[in-house]
């Protein structure tokens, strides 16, 4: 696909990243599920390889996939609200850049016509994709999942292990959210 060559090539942020540009990302014209997630990690900014950390790790046994099932880009695009690794901040890494999902998503995701569900993780893919629809916490709109589905979208808490404290306290997001998630993933 001619736009991964134009997003790889991409530095309209570059002034603002720290440890450079290296874009990550995953597409094919036929991927059944768009994962949009947050940016990459300094993991995944080494590695080049979407997920290749731990929340990877997480992601991977939610969906109920192998690794080599999750990077065949068929079945997963791998779309970041920002491309690039942001860098440190106080409490974890800093946000995704701005500029990436404005000037790439919309091209992208038209080019990517046989999507069945989108992955909305965290709270920046929710706020772009679901705008005044998402509810006034992370918890309260990933409780309210089954209202996005209609839309094939399917909104998910960041697999971060940082969120440990977050899926103790709401076990109902194991028990409820991830058997239907692996159910559509099976599905295709």
């Amino acid at each position: 696909m001619e736009i991964l060559h134009r997003i790889r090539d991409c530095t309209i942020c570059r002034d603002h990243l720290p440890h450079g540009v290296n874009p990550v990302l995953a597409a094919h014209p036929e991927s059944r599920v768009a994962i949009i997630g947050q940016a990459p990690g300094s993991i995944v900014h080494r590695t080049g390889i979407p997920w290749d950390d731990k929340s990877g790790d997480r992601l991977r046994e939610w969906l109920g996939v192998s690794v080599e099932e999750f990077y065949d880009a068929r079945n997963f695009a791998i779309i970041p609200m920002g491309f690039c690794y942001p860098g440190k901040g106080k409490s974890g890494d800093l946000p995704p850049r701005p500029e990436c999902a404005p000037q790439w998503h919309g091209i992208l995701l038209e080019q990517l016509t046989n999507l069945g569900l989108t992955l909305l993780i965290g709270q920046y893919a929710q706020a772009r994709y679901l705008g005044e629809r998402r509810k006034r916490t992370l918890t309260e709109t990933v409780r309210s999942w089954k209202e996005y589905l209609p839309d094939k979208l399917l909104v998910l808490p960041h697999p971060s292990p940082r969120n440990n404290i977050w899926l103790r306290k709401n076990p109902w997001f194991e028990a409820e959210v991830l058997p239907e998630l692996r159910n559509i993933v099976q599905r295709g």
